[in-house]
């Protein structure tokens, strides 16, 4: 793309169109930025100041919606005959994009969502590191053959992209998730269509412009804003093959009924309630350090957070240092803070209330974080919290609480600490910390979590191995990215040939087999 070209899709990016103060994004159709006609925008605001950050449509129009799903459509033939390794060039030149840009991405996702550099920097690098499995999936799609499996009689089997795809991403990942969506989507030879939160819009714009930049054709990324209405309506488009969502439980589930009642293809990572199990043989120090980063990095927005710990026997002694820890962790927007604000006014008053509910039905508030008041008072800060004596009918338990607060339960046994773990209804991490090696195997093996962490504390995987979320953490049989997500972006054909000039056997009426 020319300097000028950029210039000019960046210019759309930023313009302001609606107020003095606050830039509109616009939506990303056919290689350009087209500025909306909806006649309501949603503003998002800083989490750390309440400063109106960004708008974007309330929600685009149902023919805005139908120019992005006919871009998508018609760039699909031209695309999907693309030879990979062009595809794949492709993704080399975006994933260099994105590295270079990766200081500017993270501003956006801090400007956005009020999370530490450190994190925010993060949020771009685990997006990246799938950028670059997507760089090798030629190999994935090479397929299989079986020559002479009858006589005279070949089969080969290829892997072929499904069409027009679907995303929509949530507000606490807003470069990485995306980043696990359309890269692999794409280079396996479909269109994309992604539909960003309007909580945290401009990193998706910005990758849009950088893919762009990497030589992606127009129609094959399209960016739609909006809400709820914008998805029902594209989901129900028969157009779009597959739709990968990451979200709540709620909008998850109805995301995953919609798409599959009509015929689509559905992958939906939702809701979490990890939980870290501590032994009475674990060093309770750094136990406690690990668990305090994983429980309140973030400020706990994330569907890996160890909101949970099961204290074992006398390893209860760990709870000082979880307070200790935890009441040393500056909270803030300056560089050096250890965990920024939520997202929104709402989320926090939806956690406080859960920390009240908790101190209404007898838990102990060992530490409560809604007794400090932040200097920066237009932010949506709360302070970490800890929660002890907690039972599993609770409301603290039951609920994802999706902000700074760590809930912990006691057991007796190791096999009471896998009971109480395995009767939650979600499944999307656990650990254990341990100084048994035959601790550690009764856990791994016995846990009924998609990711499983031995003293550590946030088990997620290379991308080659994809993001196991199971129980009710997820819906669809094939998880995200690595060999998995290849396979929910393509789907099998198999090709039977028989090359002969003279065969008796041609006018037969029976299958072939292979004895």
């Amino acid at each position: 793309m020319k300097a000028g070209q950029m210039a000019r899709v960046a210019t759309a990016v930023s313009q302001s169109v609606r107020t003095q103060t606050t830039p509109i994004l616009s939506n990303f159709i056919g290689g350009k930025f087209v500025e909306s006609s909806a006649s309501d925008y949603f503003y998002a605001t800083n989490p750390g100041t309440g400063e109106k950050s960004v708008g974007t449509p309330e929600d685009s129009t149902d023919t805005e919606i139908g120019i992005a799903v006919k871009a998508a459509v018609e760039a699909f033939p031209s695309w999907s005959r693309t030879p990979v390794s062009k595809r794949v060039s492709i993704m080399f030149r975006l994933k260099e994009a994105v590295t270079n840009d990766l200081d500017n991405l993270a501003g956006l996702v801090r400007k956005e969502l009020g999370k530490t550099p450190a994190d925010a920097r993060g949020d771009v690098v685990r997006g990246l590191e799938v950028l670059e499995y997507s760089c090798g999936v030629a190999s994935q799609l090479a397929g299989s053959s079986l020559p002479n499996f009858s006589t005279n009689i070949d089969v080969t089997q290829r892997r072929e992209p499904l069409g027009v795809c679907l995303g929509i991403a949530p507000f606490n990942f807003p470069a990485m998730i995306p980043l696990w969506m359309f890269p692999l989507a794409i280079s396996c030879g479909n269109t994309f269509i992604l539909k960003p939160s309007e909580l945290v819009p401009s990193a998706c714009s910005r990758l849009a412009e950088l893919a762009v930049d990497a030589g992606v054709p127009a129609g094959v990324l399209n960016i739609v804003h909006g809400r709820r209405r914008t998805v029902e309506s594209l989901i129900a488009r028969e157009e779009i093959k597959a739709v990968s969502f990451v979200g709540s439980t709620e909008v998850g589930t109805s995301v995953y009924t919609s798409a599959t009642a009509t015929g689509k293809r559905a992958q939906c990572n939702l809701g979490a309630k990890n939980h870290a199990v501590v032994m009475p043989d674990a060093d309770p120090k750094q136990a406690a350090k690990q668990i305090v980063g994983a429980a309140f990095g973030a400020s706990g927005q994330r569907c890996m957070a160890l909101s949970t710990v099961v204290l074992v026997g006398d390893a209860a002694k760990v709870l000082d240092n979880l307070v200790e820890g935890a009441e040393s962790l500056k909270v803030g927007i300056d560089d050096d803070a250890d965990m920024g604000p939520v997202v929104t006014p709402r989320a926090k008053a939806r956690v406080e209330k859960l920390i009240q509910s908790g101190k209404e039905q007898g838990a102990s508030i060992v530490l409560d974080g809604t007794k400090r008041e932040h200097p920066d008072k237009g932010g949506n800060f709360i302070y970490p919290t800890i929660i002890d004596d907690v039972k599993p009918d609770m409301e603290v338990y039951k609920q994802e609480i999706f902000g700074p607060v760590l809930v912990c339960l006691r057991a007796k046994t190791l096999k009471d600490a896998l009971d109480l773990v395995n009767s939650n209804p979600y499944g999307n991490g656990a650990a254990i910390f341990t100084s048994s090696g035959s601790n550690a195997r009764i856990f791994e093996s016995e846990v009924k979590s998609g990711q499983v962490g031995i003293n550590v504390p946030i088990p997620l995987g290379p991308p080659q191995m994809g993001f196991t979320g199971s129980a009710g953490s997820m819906l669809g049989d094939l998880p995200f990215y690595g060999q998995s997500g290849v396979q929910f972006f393509t789907k099998p054909k198999n090709v039977v040939s028989r090359w002969v000039d003279q065969d008796p056997s041609l006018s037969s009426t029976v299958i072939p087999v292979s004895r």
